[in-house]
């Protein structure tokens, strides 16, 4: 039996500018900052356009499936204050001041752009994707020519090698960990264990 075919097609763009109606509805919503919001009706047309539309080997990707409040695992603000991070805490929207173990500081001149909270099995993980005012902009009228462009064959002798003949040797952390591995369980094998009496 044929869909009957909506009087007003949903897009991204009513579903954005329908998010105060949502708001009406449901009073929790006012406790999402909106940009929170406006990113998950992005990522459910993103998920429909892969749905429909075939990718480039003609294969179409399987219907989304409804996801409940639970199965959301992260929220993305797509803007935020430049200032958000202060000594070990990050302010966020909505949510406030929350405590923050910095892996590693922030270049200088780089700007946060966006900002995804992830939760995993072990806590809550913060990503931040910056960007650097002074990298050009990628366009398409950079024609490739000898001087911007580089070949590297990537081998198994050598990690890679470059067009120029510059060669990166293979990283064997495996081997390295390896051997480290070995020397910690001789130490464990030598040693008593300890039995405590009941």
């Amino acid at each position: 039996m044929p869909i009957p075919q909506l009087r007003d097609n949903p897009d991204y763009y009513s579903q954005k500018r329908d998010l105060v109606n949502t708001k009406d509805k449901f009073p929790e919503y006012n406790l999402i900052h909106s940009q929170v919001l406006q990113d998950w009706i992005k990522r459910v047309k993103l998920a429909f356009d892969r749905w429909f539309k075939a990718d480039k080997n003609g294969q179409k990707l399987g219907k989304p499936r409804f996801k409940g409040k639970g199965r959301y695992r992260s929220l993305t603000y797509p803007q935020i204050k430049q200032n958000c991070i202060e000594e070990n805490q990050i302010n966020l929207p909505k949510i406030g001041k929350v405590k923050l173990i910095q892996h590693r500081p922030l270049p200088d001149d780089f700007q946060i752009k966006t900002v995804t909270i992830s939760r995993k099995a072990d806590g809550y993980y913060v990503t931040l994707s910056l960007e650097d005012k002074s990298v050009p902009a990628l366009t398409s009228e950079v024609e490739p020519t000898l001087k911007n462009t580089l070949g590297i064959d990537m081998g198994l002798k050598e990690f890679l090698v470059t067009r120029v003949g510059e060669s990166v040797p293979i990283p064997h952390k495996y081997r390295k960990s390896q051997k480290r591995l070995k020397t910690l369980q001789k130490r464990l094998s030598r040693k008593k264990k300890e039995v405590k009496g009941g």
